[in-house]
């Protein structure tokens, strides 16, 4: 198989509609939904679902994963998927939107969702719970602000450790004290 023939589509589901379905799947659509804006029945979006990711693993180039990690970043401008949204609390929504339009509240909830996760929590629940933030919607945010982000530590890379470390003592006090403290901090020397 050629790489050409790689990127034909899979009962009608391009690589770019597949990769703005697994998007918006990540940011809480159904799979009815998803196969609905597709126009395919759910039996067919479950079978493209599988022969997509195994047409990346025939890729040597890595082609497709590229193609689909910039068609995933983009899924909000899909044709198919442009109005289709789950439904989400108006705060939500409008967080959704902030951390695409945001990049330093982007940055601020990535610190927070990894010390999430350092202190025992489900770091993508979390901005779920906390700001309506579905785990699809903050991973197009990732993909949108990613060269921008590299641009950034290019050009000053201290500033930027600086803002990274005030974000993770923000939030290490955060979790510590919502779990009464660290487990050391009683501790002397």
């Amino acid at each position: 198989m050629s790489e050409n023939s790689l990127l034909e589509p899979i009962h009608g589901i391009t690589l770019e509609d597949y990769s703005a379905a697994c998007a918006k799947i990540g940011s809480g659509l159904s799979e009815a939904d998803v196969a609905k804006a597709l126009g395919v029945e759910v039996p067919v979006w479950q079978e493209a679902n599988l022969l997509w990711p195994e047409r990346m693993k025939q890729d040597s180039t890595f082609h497709i994963v590229t193609l689909f990690g910039q068609y995933f970043g983009a899924a909000d401008k899909h044709p198919k998927f442009s109005n289709l949204k789950p439904a989400a609390s108006t705060e939500g929504s409008g967080n959704v939107e902030k951390i695409k339009a945001d990049k330093d509240f982007y940055q601020e909830l990535e610190v927070a969702r990894q010390v999430a996760y350092e202190y025992g929590l489900d770091g993508a629940q979390w901005i779920l719970d906390k700001y309506g933030i579905p785990l699809g919607d903050f991973q197009i945010a990732a993909s949108l602000w990613s060269d921008q982000i590299h641009q950034d530590i290019q050009a000053n890379y201290q500033g930027y450790n600086q803002r990274q470390d005030a974000y993770r003592a923000k939030y290490q006090q955060l979790f510590a004290d919502a779990q009464g403290g660290n487990v050391a901090d009683d501790i002397e020397f």
